[in-house]
């Protein structure tokens, strides 16, 4: 199977390729403009594998699109490219609507004109996966879970460019019977992943002995998901969902940020000791603008339509993703000189 996918340097979209080439043999062509986010670092160990090609092009280029589905035929796409991060896309909406939206629009555009003409053995085995995040549903309340049915109401920047396209890829399929299917994340966590998130983060300071930002009383509850699970699971959703239909992915692993915060510090100071807990770093600093409260996903689709089970629970998951960071110093330390060294990203400024 030759699968194209996007973003395939970014921490999920690595994992992901990664997986499609060592685990399932696929041939794999990585799309990705390589943005701050993205580091081919964490694809070295197969860059030179014959299975992988990898080709620097933005999704919103309708012509470079194009090129590549005439150049690479792929039987499949696995579409994750997108800007990420909530913080980010509070100040800085434009580049979210840009690329969530305009470049999934583009790409849904060029894949529907490309499996239009397939041979029609091709056209019928052709696939499309939009993968998606949880923060489309909003917030919940104390109790409850996402499930594949509930509604959209998007908080922020981001949540709201992802709800987009997640429209245009359903749109495509009811308009055109464009084969679309689309997955629904919760937080995911793991080795390579950039350090502006929560985990990455917490640990890079926390290990430099600076202070552990925590947003408001650090309640704020997510589901977190192991990034190879996730990757797992996308490869069942892209061969074996249904088309037309939504599967939601969670690890069944709710924490609130406060929880995830003091296991990273227990685990430093069990791996790296140092003079004193580092707990003691832990400070509450001003909310992010309209943060979801809770999170928490339904996987029961995704479970017992197509048999996945998450391998990780959050515990032996962390155990993995904290030792993964402290050997490989080496991939995070450049990122954290040069990119992004943990200034607080979203604050915006209200007029009395």
């Amino acid at each position: 199977m030759k699968i194209l996918v996007t973003g395939g340097a970014g921490f999920i979209g690595s994992a992901l390729v990664k997986y499609l080439i060592e685990e399932i043999g696929a041939e794999v062509i990585n799309i990705d403009v390589l943005t701050y986010a993205a580091n081919l670092q964490s694809l070295a160990d197969i860059e030179n594998h014959p299975a992988y090609h990898f080709v620097q092009a933005n999704i919103c280029d309708r012509a470079a699109m194009s090129d590549i589905f005439e150049k690479y035929q792929p039987d499949a796409v696995m579409h994750l490219a997108a800007e990420s991060h909530v913080d980010r896309s509070i100040t800085g909406a434009a580049d979210f609507i840009q690329t969530n939206i305009v470049g999934t629009f583009t790409l849904l555009d060029v894949a529907k004109a490309y499996w239009q003409d397939l041979p029609s053995a091709r056209k019928s085995d052709f696939r499309f996966l939009q993968v998606s995040t949880d923060e489309v549903y909003g917030s919940l309340g104390a109790d409850g879970l996402f499930h594949e049915t509930t509604a959209y109401d998007p908080s922020s920047p981001y949540s709201a460019s992802k709800a987009a396209s997640d429209h245009l890829a359903m749109a495509w399929h009811h308009t055109y019977d464009f084969p679309v299917v689309i997955s629904n994340c919760s937080n995911n966590y793991g080795p390579r992943q950039f350090p502006e998130k929560l985990i990455p983060l917490i640990f890079i300071n926390a290990l430099h002995g600076e202070k552990l930002p925590v947003y408001g009383d650090g309640s704020n509850v997510r589901d977190w998901l192991y990034v190879d699970d996730h990757a797992r699971a996308l490869h069942l959703v892209l061969t074996q969902g249904r088309l037309g239909e939504t599967y939601n992915v969670g690890g069944r692993n709710e924490r609130t940020n406060l929880q995830v915060v003091h296991q990273i510090c227990d685990l430093l100071d069990t791996k790296r000791p140092a003079e004193h807990p580092r707990c003691q770093q832990i400070t509450y600093v001003t909310d992010r603008p309209g943060h979801d409260h809770r999170y928490a996903i339904d996987a029961s689709k995704l479970e017992t339509e197509l048999g996945w089970r998450a391998q990780e629970n959050f515990e032996s998951g962390m155990d993995k993703t904290i030792g993964w960071y402290l050997d490989n110093e080496s991939w995070w330390r450049p990122l954290h000189d040069k990119i992004y060294g943990g200034e607080r990203l979203g604050l915006t400024t209200k007029s009395g």
